[in-house]
């Protein structure tokens, strides 16, 4: 220990002062050179590249929803009689999965299609019938109306002769009265002169025969005139009477046409109702065997033995198609949604399929798997989040044959590379990377100069 107390302060060493002094100095100087150089490390990491990404948990599904695990289902309620497959069990589209029978009691009759049948075959009788009586009224009702016109027309005719003989009847008449006025008027006049002696009583009483039977003719043309007038209203009643029996005769064929015609249509109504109905019948006969609706494993049964009544609808078994293309399920924040484009590269590592990540570095990652961007849904879901859809990358390597729907998966979509020191910045101001268009490979050019090129 270094005594500098009064007493001793001029005794100190000057070779030791300095000594001591070095050794003070070499720790200070040690730190400051490693300050220094963690300063320079440290820019330069901040300097370095980093590829910006979007990562999300995912789930192994398949690309196309028919090739799905697919739910059997009953499409009618009945007793089960019968199962024709097990769990495990590989079978093609058209296998019988499961045999039921009937349980309603509208549908127990085993000859019903049968006799629905003949049902149709009398109905439709009935509408050949119909139809004939529509047509043998047709030709009815054109009968009637050419046999009106011809009676109305002989009416018209007789009426219009009635009309010429009471003209003729009119100067007949007309004729009579004056030959009647003339005899009557020479009758008085030899009256007159026979008083004066100027005539003898044989001429007057000629003339008076005269006059009598020119009474006489008038009277009969009169009557004659008036027979006629009598003759044209019976001519014009019967005109009446034939046209009021064609209208009604007429009337009454259109109206049991018409009333065949509505019994037609009613069959025919009937005809396409137990057309529809045989037609279901038929149909519910082949529902009684629950087919496989195409290639697959039955995964899981889901209705117990024999004797079970199932309801319309009820699921019955669960089916793995066995061709199908695999794809990873994903979700990202809307707040990312606007970085995505279709064909974007996405690198995945499955559960199951460990696999050593440099987030920074992924092109020096191993162990994962590449796809691309398939599809992006247009809504949101009930978290708020975006469904985005993943393929396999076709130029990559392939994904694990093993692989099996439902699996899981984390997916990284690769974004730009930007400096460390961005993506801190970014990250402490709370603000998603920068907005980009995703180069995604011009196949069509490349298409193009393919086929140019050869």
């Amino acid at each position: 220990m270094l005594n500098l107390s009064p007493q001793n302060r001029n005794h100190i060493d000057a070779e030791g002062l300095v000594a001591t002094q070095m050794l003070n100095k070499a720790p200070k100087k040690l730190l400051r050179n490693t300050i220094y150089a963690l300063l320079i490390l440290g820019l330069i990491i901040l300097f370095l590249p980093w590829t910006q990404n979007i990562r999300s948990n995912g789930q192994v599904l398949t690309l196309r929803p028919e090739q799905r695990p697919q739910t059997i289902n009953a499409l009618i309620g009945g007793r089960i009689e019968k199962w024709f497959v097990k769990e495990g069990d590989l079978v093609k589209q058209g296998d019988t999965i499961m045999f039921i029978s009937e349980i309603k009691d509208g549908y127990f009759d085993p000859q019903l299609v049968g006799r629905s049948e003949d049902q149709l075959r009398s109905k439709e009788l009935s509408v050949v019938s119909y139809s004939d009586k529509v047509q043998a009224l047709d030709a009815r009702i054109d009968a009637l109306i050419a046999t009106g016109k011809l009676k109305v027309q002989q009416a018209r005719i007789k009426a219009q002769q009635a009309q010429l003989k009471l003209k003729s009847d009119s100067i007949e008449n007309h004729a009579a009265n004056l030959n009647y006025q003339i005899a009557k008027d020479q009758y008085e006049r030899f009256e007159k002169l026979y008083e004066r002696d100027l005539k003898s009583k044989t001429e007057v009483e000629t003339r008076k025969v005269a006059m009598q039977r020119a009474q006489a003719a008038m009277i009969g043309a009169q009557q004659k005139f008036l027979q006629s007038r009598n003759d044209i209203i019976d001519a014009k009643v019967e005109l009446s009477a034939v046209e009021t029996k064609f209208q009604d005769e007429v009337s009454k064929a259109e109206s049991e046409k018409f009333t065949a015609l509505s019994s037609m249509y009613e069959a025919e109504i009937d005809v396409s109702k137990m057309q529809s109905q045989v037609a279901n019948y038929s149909i519910r006969n082949g529902m009684y065997y629950i087919l496989a609706p195409q290639d697959g494993r039955i995964a899981k049964t889901l209705s117990s033995g024999i004797g079970e009544t199932i309801k319309q609808g009820a699921a019955i078994a669960t089916i793995m198609p066995t061709n199908y293309d695999l794809a990873v399920e994903m979700y990202v924040r809307p707040m990312d949604l606007p970085l995505l484009q279709v064909g974007q590269h996405v690198r995945i590592q499955f559960d199951g399929w460990p696999a050593i990540v440099f987030s920074g570095w992924p092109n020096t990652s191993y162990g994962t798997y590449g796809g691309t961007v398939f599809a992006i849904d247009q809504f949101a879901n009930e978290n708020g989040e975006f469904r985005v859809l993943v393929a396999p990358d076709a130029k990559a390597h392939k994904w694990p044959e093993a692989l099996r729907v439902g699996g899981g998966a984390y997916a990284m979509l690769l974004l730009n590379d930007v400096p460390i020191w961005y993506e801190l910045w970014r990250n402490v101001n709370g603000f998603p990377p920068d907005y980009y268009k995703a180069k995604v490979p011009d196949t069509k050019s490349k298409t193009k100069s393919s086929k140019h090129e050869k």
